[in-house]
């Protein structure tokens, strides 16, 4: 199974593409970035181009699914309008696409990864960077936390498909 995970955003959109096996030894990452948009570019067109960018990177690499972390904004509602908007775009692209997304919250995204609902960003990164056997952490963070919202998929796929069998 390939899954994008996307970490949402109007100036910064993270992106990371993993492949499933059987098990989870057989992750790993087909490909991670970050795509971004000019401040100096109106809000439409910023929206807009983050579409544009998303078709090709569907028609690319074909996932099967998109994962998509959930808002979560204690102070600023302006950057949580325009990041829900760009959210919306997320979400809109992936439908018109025939892709079925998934949401999660970053505390299921941390507990997923390390374990830990109150890990902090970098025990996160790390534990992308171990678990996908990776060289590095992927840079800037948005494309780190777009790899651990797309493990945290394959991981609760996996946990869901048990359940089943069961």
């Amino acid at each position: 199974m390939t899954i994008i995970g996307i970490d949402p955003g109007i100036a910064r959109v993270g992106w990371g593409i993993i492949r499933t096996q059987d098990s989870v030894s057989g992750l790993r990452s087909l490909g991670v970035g970050c795509f971004e948009t000019p401040k100096s570019d109106k809000l439409e067109i910023r929206l807009v181009a983050i579409s544009e960018f998303l078709k090709k990177l569907f028609a690319k690499y074909k996932p099967d699914c998109v994962a998509v972390e959930q808002l979560y904004f204690a102070t600023n509602a302006k950057t949580a309008i325009t990041v829900g908007q760009a959210r919306g775009v997320i979400i809109l692209t992936a439908s018109n696409a025939n892709i079925p997304t998934y949401d999660y919250t970053p505390l299921q995204v941390k507990l997923a990864i390390t374990g830990y609902g109150k890990a902090d960003k970098n025990q996160v990164q790390q534990m992308v960077k171990n678990i996908l056997k990776l060289k590095s952490i992927p840079k800037p963070d948005d494309a780190a936390d777009a790899l651990a919202i797309a493990l945290t998929h394959a991981f609760s796929y996996k946990l869901r498909q048990r359940k089943e069998n069961i």
